[in-house]
């Protein structure tokens, strides 16, 4: 028995998420039915952060226990045969420890949520970006931004469906980037942390968008987390612009 680590593209527009589960695809099976296609066993495979339906990753880890005598590149190349047409890319794959999790050995998460501001709706990004229609402040987005880093208790910020035990975490780094281009504003939001609570960027990344547009204030944000009540959430961004872009584990 080997032991994979995977590195896995994928478009979350198709899937409930990537947890298997009864009511629709997810990523998970996509990617278990594709390596026991290859190797005739379907196997579990554990991946760093459980995405919602129509969320994103450009670097999602993950890993699995293979039978089958396969070199990484072989299993890579036969895997990514059998995923086509999905959207779903393995990028790279290696042999790991026997004790190596993707999920229980992730020292850190990251994450980046894309909007874009303009009037005009999304044509070739449908599905891929949040598109607001109004311009937004992206000075002031980073300095309510400022009032989220660090150790809090987020529960303003946390789904009512959340299964964390405790809603105290500690947020690393959340930055606001403008980056304009030729199809309008992008603001792109980047979050990292050790883990997140469930919908918790989602639900930071709304919050700043209604600062952006002048409905609330930086000071608007700091209030809302010391509420510590998801009732006074302002929004919940939608799942479109947000993308799982790396996980960290020791070297």
């Amino acid at each position: 028995m080997t032991r994979f680590a995977f590195l896995i593209e994928f478009d979350g527009r198709p899937f409930m998420g990537w947890q298997r589960q009864a009511h629709g695809p997810s990523v998970q099976q996509a990617v278990e039915e594709a390596i026991a296609a290859v190797t005739g066993v379907r196997p579990v495979v554990n991946a760093a952060g459980r995405t919602d339906a129509g969320v994103h990753a450009t670097a999602m880890r993950a890993h699995a226990d293979v039978e089958r005598d396969i070199t990484p590149f072989r299993l890579m190349e036969a895997v990514n045969a059998k995923l086509r047409p999905a959207p779903v890319a393995i990028l790279d794959c290696v042999v790991v420890a026997d004790d190596w999790h993707a999920r229980f050995s992730c020292l850190g998460r990251r994450y980046e949520y894309h909007i874009l501001s303009r009037r005009a709706p999304a044509t070739f990004e449908k599905g891929l970006v949040w598109r607001v229609p109004q311009p937004l402040d992206a000075d002031a987005m980073q300095q309510a931004a400022q009032h989220l880093v660090g150790l809090h208790d987020f529960t303003t910020f946390r789904s009512a469906h959340c299964q964390a035990e405790s809603p105290v975490k500690t947020l690393d780094r959340l930055d606001v980037v403008r980056a304009d281009g030729r199809d309008g504003a992008r603001i792109i939001v980047h979050a990292a942390a050790r883990s997140f609570l469930h919908h918790q960027v989602r639900s930071m990344v709304g919050c700043l968008a209604l600062v952006g547009m002048g409905r609330w204030t930086p000071e608007d944000v700091r209030d809302a987390l010391a509420a510590q009540d998801r009732g006074r959430l302002g929004l919940n961004a939608p799942p479109d612009g947000l993308y799982f872009t790396g996980a960290i584990y020791p070297e």
